[in-house]
């Protein structure tokens, strides 16, 4: 048999480093076997995929080093590698089930199925799929067929018993039927699931270990479910534990940096960074701690993965990136990542038409554009004071603009600024008086080269972690 594992990311936002967590262990596990690994982008939610999350995603796995065998750019014998591409496929083995009698049609429109959710909750009743549509006769299921009323297809799940599973790391796993709700596998888009989608393309990709995070073990019974209406051979699961933050929590970019643009961006070694991801929850018998990705395949060994919560520590990443620089870059190489890292056409381009009109001789650019160049600022408290923005109202600014971050689907200047007139608006102030906080924890001046223009440039995550940085600095601060 040849091992075939997979990473299959959804393009929805920025590249994530738990992505890259579970894409090393894929890898590891497939280069050691003498399998292969496949990238396969999941993109079924059409609202939230993007095409600029997607390359984000392929650019940051390739800047570690991680490549495949099979994907979207690449090609391969069992594409199209995009679920997007793939919707009849996803349709035929919809019908198969519904023909077998392992799906059913639902009815219920959004607004029963909430009040469905609101009357349990105060019962104490886990929330899930009543199973009214289940009753419907073939006769009234043509006739609503023939009013076009929309419905989704979900599947049939057993009332009684549980579903037991074997997990490669934690052995054997119970879970009741009762506890697993009947899945939508179709929604009225015509669009799958992600619960159909992966079971149809792991099978058809030939994929022999599912090796992903721990989140989904309660959705494994669904998936297995899936297998056994099908027929088909079941691969072997596997579930690593879940990065956390240093107060054990899930790791959250609410909390702690989780773009691995981010990391990019503030000059840590991809070496560095896929070292430490293979020290989350897997540990070198000899003790040692510094890897290289060619040595991780060598020495990998599942049975040496710990189920504890590894907590991502960034203190812990940078003294691992500094002996990475220290132990493995000659100066040459060293001015050479330098260049890579900032200094690169690419990246100075949009600052050079930024800067242009702002300077007389070119060593004016140091100050000018110095928070391109760094992680976070030495701002204080004092910095925020300001008679037309009182501290108050930015520490609220600062909170609202990171709530809205995320709903921001494509990170440029026109979605910036279009977000920053709307919290003007329900701030009440004046544009130019409201920005000037926001000036300083992005850049730290009250003026800079143009606000919108800078954050694109600098990228959501690292815009986050500044805007947190501030909203820190101003919590001791009088209003």
């Amino acid at each position: 048999m040849t091992v075939r594992t997979r990473i299959a990311p959804s393009p929805t936002g920025d590249p994530h480093v738990g992505t890259a967590y579970v894409a090393l262990f894929n890898y590891c596990f497939a280069r050691k076997s003498g399998g292969q690994f496949i990238l396969r982008i999941e993109d079924t939610d059409m609202a939230r995929s993007n095409p600029q999350s997607q390359e984000a995603i392929l650019n940051s796995l390739r800047w570690l080093g991680l490549d495949w065998d099979e994907g979207p750019d690449v090609g391969g014998p069992h594409g199209p590698y995009q679920q997007s591409l793939r919707g009849e496929i996803y349709r035929q083995h919809v019908a198969r089930l519904l023909e077998e009698g392992h799906a059913f049609r639902c009815f219920c429109t959004s607004e029963r199925l909430a009040e469905l959710r609101k009357a349990q909750q105060p019962a104490g009743l886990r929330p899930g799929y009543d199973g009214r549509c289940l009753g419907l006769s073939q006769a009234e299921v043509e006739q609503l067929l023939r009013d076009n009323v929309p419905y989704v297809i979900r599947m049939k799940v057993p009332e009684q018993g549980v579903c037991e599973m074997t997990d490669l790391l934690r052995g054997r796993i119970e879970i009741g039927w009762d506890m697993v709700d009947m899945q939508v596998l179709l929604k009225q888009d015509g669009m799958p699931t992600y619960h159909l989608a992966n079971v149809v393309d792991d099978h058809l990709m030939g994929i022999t270990h599912v090796i992903r995070g721990e989140e989904w073990i309660n959705s494994t019974p669904k998936h297995l479910l899936l297998y056994d209406y099908f027929g088909w051979e079941k691969p072997v699961f596997c579930h690593l534990p879940l990065l956390r933050n240093p107060d054990k929590s899930k790791l959250s970019k609410r909390k702690n940096p989780t773009s691995l643009v981010y990391y990019q961006r503030m000059g840590f070694l991809p070496e560095a960074m896929l070292n430490y991801l293979g020290l989350m929850a897997w540990s070198m018998p000899e003790g040692e701690e510094k890897l290289s990705l060619a040595e991780m395949v060598e020495k990998f060994d599942l049975a040496h993965i710990s189920l504890g919560g590894p907590v991502f520590d960034i203190k812990k990443l940078s003294w691992l990136n500094g002996r990475w620089v220290r132990e493995d870059l000659s100066d040459e190489q060293y001015a050479e990542r330098v260049q890579k890292w900032a200094l690169n056409r690419e990246y100075l381009m949009p600052i050079a038409a930024l800067t242009k009109q702002r300077v007389s001789i070119l060593s004016d650019l140091g100050p000018l554009t110095a928070f391109f160049f760094s992680g976070e600022l030495p701002v204080k408290a004092a910095d925020f004071e300001d008679k037309k923005v009182p501290v108050e109202v930015s520490r609220k600014a600062f909170a609202r603009a990171l709530e809205e971050f995320d709903a921001l689907g494509c990170w440029d200047k026109q979605a910036i600024g279009a977000l920053f007139k709307q919290l003007c608006d329900e701030f009440q102030s004046k544009l130019r008086d409201f920005l000037r906080p926001f000036y300083v924890a992005i850049t730290g001046s009250p003026t800079s080269t143009p606000l919108f223009d800078s954050m694109e440039i600098l990228g959501r995550d690292l815009c986050r972690a500044r805007l947190r940085r501030a909203l820190e600095v101003l919590k001791g601060a009088n209003s």
